[in-house]
């Protein structure tokens, strides 16, 4: 039997084939080009938008979606990769590094790219004046950056020392442009910030000037915006994910990563240990409107010790994290395979031994309180931000620890704001507990840490000269390890460092938590990893479906 279709039908098949063909066509083409919208939280305000500034979370996960850079550390490779330079050489010193870079690039405002904002920029980053802990990284030795534009395509930059690991440190320097009137809010990143509202939103919208496309030709970044909201509170931010509000939490608590994991598994990530690091300090500023008393607790490396060893991080890794979490060893994670000095262990819980050494120190148990030789009941204040659920529980179970041996511990929470600023600023506190976020593998990524005139030198930044012999000594390690050409050289130079800072404990460093996360099943190509930004650090290629 033979079935027979008249002409008008065979042309009305052939056209409703075509017209699907077509519809296939538009929506692949609005999935490329027109991505969505990417709805996440900050923490925090963002300090700044001035990318050579940063020293916060929230403003460098803005300058991360902004920000163009010659080259990009991959964040899932973790492999060095070109970016507004298409090739780049190291000279043999270490001191010097040459650029070849794209042609035809522009900002987001329409203004040229050449070397010479590339000249201008590093002439920014460099300027004391900016105190940029961007800059403190490449502060290998004394002297003077120089650079030279040899054509609008090609630069070189010369260092007075030599800087190890010099081509990565790139990855966080956001070129910004030496002409365009809007400074540096014109931008070469896939996203630029198109309004801002303090205390809500930093709304980015898709940079149309964008130079980079896909291996198909198609113009990156997909997504047409990213809406940034300010949200301190874990609690608002998890039921906000929960209802489709948002579509990714970037760094998700152990506690909210295990109630998310009960209902929907498929939307919760743990890439593994991650880079990042849970610690407590004492303000060891002289000039900090504290007791004289405690001032001298808080410099004794004895007391510190002391601190450490009556600090179950166990217990921490076990109650506070549910097991997403090991007790730290020091300044880098053990996931942090090369660098990371592996005779280091975690202090052990030992509140007999951290009394005796008290004891050996003068100070008294009384009735359950501990007294310094003078007499003075040693209390003390420990700061947090608020909103950050795993910290507020940590300090409490370091409050219940040091009870056992007669310290009292008021546990003091902030917003983050307020932290800052008593933290960098005021000095008014005794002692912080927050994490330290590594971006970067080197530990050329904090020199802006453990240098003793960086801003970020946290229990007391800024020294004019070192006030400690060990601090002078991490200071010349932490140089040596930036100039020299033999990567055995650094690691011997920078396993020191390490050491120095478990057996000094300015940083009495808790534990390293795993890199949780959470995405929904609307946002198409991410690949959490456990650098940071491990969710969004491919921003640029994801789309978001609509709900």
């Amino acid at each position: 039997m033979k079935c027979h279709i008249r002409n008008s039908e065979r042309r009305a098949c052939w056209q409703a084939i075509a017209i699907t063909a077509i519809c296939v066509a538009l929506a692949a083409q609005a999935t490329a080009q027109g991505g969505g919208e990417l709805r996440f939280c900050l923490r925090a305000e963002p300090k700044t938008f001035h990318p050579l500034k940063v020293d916060d979370d929230a403003s460098a996960a803005i300058r991360y979606l902004t920000g163009g850079v010659l080259v990009r550390v991959n964040r899932q490779t973790q492999q060095l990769e070109p970016g507004l330079a298409v090739s780049w050489n190291v000279s043999k010193d270490g001191r010097e590094i040459s650029f070849r870079l794209r042609s035809g690039v522009t900002f987001s405002d329409g203004t040229p790219f050449s070397a010479g904002d590339v000249a201008y920029t590093i002439q920014q980053l460099m300027d004391p004046a900016l105190h940029s802990s961007t800059g403190d990284a490449f502060r290998s030795g004394a002297g003077n950056v120089e650079t030279k534009v040899l054509s609008p395509t090609q630069i070189s930059i010369r260092f007075p020392a030599q800087v190890a690991g010099l081509d990565r440190l790139f990855d966080q320097v956001a070129i910004l442009s030496q002409h365009s009137p809007k400074k540096e809010m014109a931008v070469l990143g896939p996203f630029l910030v198109s309004d801002y509202t303090p205390g809500a939103t930093v709304l980015l919208q898709r940079n149309p000037n964008y130079w980079k496309t896909d291996d198909r030709g198609r113009k990156l970044p997909y997504l047409d915006s990213i809406r940034l909201d300010i949200q301190p509170n874990r609690d608002v931010e998890l039921l906000r994910f929960k209802r489709g509000e948002l579509d990714l939490i970037n760094s998700l608590d152990s506690t909210y990563f295990d109630k998310l994991a009960e209902t929907s598994p498929q939307l919760v990530h743990d890439a593994g240990p991650s880079l990042d690091s849970e610690q407590l300090w004492f303000n060891e500023v002289t000039k900090a409107p504290i007791s004289g008393y405690k001032k001298n607790w808080f410099h004794s490396a004895n007391f510190r010790r002391a601190i450490s060893e009556a600090i179950n991080r166990e217990d921490m890794a076990r109650v506070v994290f549910h097991g997403h979490a090991q007790p730290a060893a020091g300044p880098f994670s053990p996931a942090n395979l090369f660098w990371f000095n592996n005779r280091l262990k975690p202090q052990a819980y030992s509140p007999d031994a951290a009394l005796k050494a008290l004891q050996s120190e003068g100070f008294r148990l009384e009735n359950g309180t501990l007294k310094d030789k003078d007499g003075n009941a040693v209390v003390f204040s420990i700061a947090t931000n608020s909103g950050n659920k795993a910290r507020e529980s940590m300090a409490v179970l370091i409050q219940d620890d040091l009870q056992k041996i007669g310290i009292h511990v008021n546990v003091v929470t902030l917003d983050f704001p307020s932290l800052i600023e008593r933290m960098m600023q005021t000095f008014d506190y005794e002692a912080i507990l927050l994490g330290l976020t590594n971006v970067d593998l080197d530990p050329n990524g904090e020199m802006n840490v453990w240098l003793s005139s960086s801003e970020n030198h946290q229990w007391n930044p800024q020294q004019k000269v070192p006030e400690t012999a060990w601090e002078a000594e991490i200071d010349r390690l932490m140089r040596v390890q930036a100039s020299a050409s033999d990567a055995n050289k650094r690691k011997e130079a920078f396993d020191r460092v390490q050491e120095i800072a478990v057996e000094e404990e300015p940083f009495i460093f808790l534990v390293n938590k795993n890199a949780l996360s959470a995405v929904a099943t609307t946002v198409h190509g991410a690949a959490p990893v456990i650098l940071s930004p491990q969710t969004f650090w491919n921003a640029e290629r994801l789309t978001v479906s609509p709900k």
